[in-house]
């Protein structure tokens, strides 16, 4: 297979705040690459660089074999972006948005009137097609957004954060629509905070924190490269108990990370079972109440904390 993206040592800096610090990785033709992060981590700041509508700081990367920094142009011609905001016109029809972006795209009257019908049964919203988009659901707002990224049959696609905010049955329909997507062979650059998201879209993932990427690679590869840890999730009522909580379970053997995160400990141990009675024993001593409890086996979350010494927030 050949690299469709390929980024080089890409940087972007805001004086002296560095957003993105010198990122490396390549998208293969056909794959879903997903770029894992809390908010704040660069994910929206890449995917603004490799829409060229950011300029870098230094560095560079190629799209189609064109740089975003020398061929700007032809980069555009390549890709279809999803912002993570809604980029829509309330009082158009879904079928009007369609037409006037792809009026932007410099499509013409012939070509939209057939790819229109074809990205509306796409999308699933060809019975809403006429309906104006302020009487949409969030999720039928999500997939129109996702149209309009389609309408000009770009090589790859860009989706940033396409499932924030909105209710679990149409985040279910973006993740079947990103997947369907796939199998027709679009390339697929997918941006998220949620840890299932990318495990369950994902042929590679790329791991970023801070601007960096820290590790990339396939689920099993990044999971062999931590160890088989398993993740224990304890669910206190009151957040404030978190951070003595933590601090005391580092002190429990076969303990190997452990992170607050609002009303949560998020423990990475060898483990989950025989972890659980010595946690529940120091929250016992410090008088912290655990109402629930999850163990999870080695997954992207284990992975993160242990590369970050934090909790990847989902």
């Amino acid at each position: 297979m050949n690299a469709i993206l390929e980024t080089h040592e890409l940087k972007k800096n805001y004086g002296d705040l560095q957003a993105v610090k010198g990122i490396s990785f390549a998208i293969e033709q056909g794959e879903i690459f997903s770029l894992l992060g809390p908010n704040g981590a660069g994910k929206t700041t890449t995917i603004s660089m490799l829409s060229t509508l950011l300029a870098p700081t230094s560095g560079d990367a190629t799209i189609g074999g064109y740089s975003i920094t020398r061929n700007p142009m032809q980069v555009r011609r390549l890709i279809g972006v999803v912002p993570q905001e809604i980029a829509l016109y309330d009082d158009l029809s879904g079928r009007e948005n369609l037409f006037f972006w792809g009026r932007m795209y410099g499509m013409n009257e012939k070509q939209l009137s057939h790819r229109v019908d074809e990205v509306l049964e796409q999308i699933g919203l060809v019975d809403k097609s006429k309906a104006a988009v302020k009487t949409y659901s969030g999720g039928m707002k999500r997939r129109l957004n996702i149209g309009v990224g389609l309408l000009h049959g770009p090589q790859i696609i860009f989706m940033d954060e396409p499932t924030v905010g909105i209710d679990p049955q149409s985040r279910r329909n973006i993740l079947d629509a990103v997947k369907d997507l796939n199998r027709q062979g679009m390339t697929v650059l997918y941006t998220t905070h949620y840890m299932e998201e990318a495990a369950e879209l994902s042929n590679r993932v790329g791991i970023i924190d801070h601007g960096q990427m820290i590790a990339c690679g396939t689920q099993h590869e990044l999971v062999q490269m931590v160890g088989q840890h398993e993740t224990l999730r304890l669910h206190l009522n009151d957040e404030t108990c978190g951070e003595p909580l933590a601090q005391a379970l580092l002190n429990v053997p076969g303990v190997v990370q452990a992170s607050s995160l609002d009303h949560q400990v998020v423990v990475m141990v060898n483990s989950a079972e025989e972890t659980l009675a010595p946690a529940i024993t120091q929250a016992n001593a410090l008088n912290i109440k655990i109402h629930s409890v999850e163990m999870q086996e080695p997954n992207l979350e284990a992975v993160f904390l242990h590369l970050t010494g934090r909790a990847l927030r989902d």
